[in-house]
């Protein structure tokens, strides 16, 4: 997918009296929140259930979290399941985690108002239920898990297509299990596994809306932001303090901030402009390179 056919579309934020049940994504110090995967994955809410107030557009759940008083705004989009991969419908005394694409714009709203991809209801203390981005090795560095699928393993999409080991790498999944092994990172044989492709659209437009919202002009070359557009797209990007190194599974990037040339697994590329660092610890690169990541 090239970048100039990214269809552009209108940010909009629906209001539900004062707050917003579009679902973005306020962070206020003293709620509990996780960020699972990488820096841009998911936000990880937990609390039980202390009431439900019915909208147009969303119910909003808030959530008890010691003191703080979190709400989720669940539409009929929202993937509800508890911990062993059963779809439930959401109660008041629920346990629960709400897991938010991390990327949704933010508004400042108190109590902190989040609208999760995934909410999962803690039924069972001996099964999990998670969400992650897994590389080409199925292997989650953040969450540090490691899926090995086999016959036995339920697989399905949120878009309804067949699902096959292969269509699993390099994607945002919803996974369920009951036992790990104490390696590092933790395997585990899944009992299911749901790939979130529901949002595709969102993810071209989440990408589009960064390269408006941050860049700039050199010698006609847009730079965009390396970190931001890599892991949005599913990459792992990790610092070496001059550049980054760019993975996802087998493909492998090494970037150096002021030099052309950039190492693609054991071969060397060429930029067309050097990457350069434009604000403390923000390296900005061609936005070829991104149109390269989406290939």
């Amino acid at each position: 997918m090239k970048i100039n056919k990214i269809i552009p579309i209108a940010m909009s934020a629906l209001l539900i009296g004062s707050a917003a049940a579009s679902g973005e994504v306020f962070a206020k110090e003293g709620v509990k929140s996780e960020v699972t995967s990488n820096e841009k994955a998911y936000i990880k809410v937990e609390g039980i259930i202390e009431s439900v107030e019915k909208g147009e557009a969303a119910t909003l759940y808030t959530i008890k979290q010691g003191e703080e008083r979190p709400v989720f705004a669940v539409t009929e989009d929202t993937l509800v399941f508890d911990n062993t991969g059963q779809q439930v419908e959401l109660d008041i005394g629920d346990k629960v985690s709400g897991y938010t694409d991390s990327n949704k714009p933010m508004i400042m709203i108190y109590p902190p108002q989040y609208s999760p991809e995934v909410v999962i209801v803690e039924k069972d203390e001996s099964a999990t239920g998670t969400v992650g981005v897994f590389d080409d090795e199925l292997v989650d560095p953040y969450l540090k898990l490691q899926l090995n699928v086999d016959e036995t393993t339920d697989l399905s999409s949120v878009t309804g297509k067949q699902v096959k080991v292969d269509d699993l790498k390099g994607k945002d999944l919803l996974v369920f299990y009951t036992t790990t092994t104490r390696s590092i990172p933790e395997q585990t044989t899944p009992e299911k596994v749901v790939v979130l492709d529901g949002n595709t659209g969102d993810q071209a437009a989440s990408v589009e809306q960064i390269i408006i919202d941050d860049h700039y002009m050199v010698d006609g070359v847009k730079m965009v932001p390396l970190r931001l557009l890599a892991e949005k797209l599913g990459y792992v990007v990790d610092s070496t303090g001059e550049g980054a190194i760019v993975s996802k599974g087998a493909p492998s990037y090494t970037i150096t901030r002021g030099q052309k040339e950039y190492g693609y697994n054991k071969s060397l590329r060429k930029f067309e402009v050097v990457p350069d660092l434009l604000e403390p610890k923000k390296t900005y690169v061609p936005i070829e390179f991104i149109d390269e990541l989406m290939k």
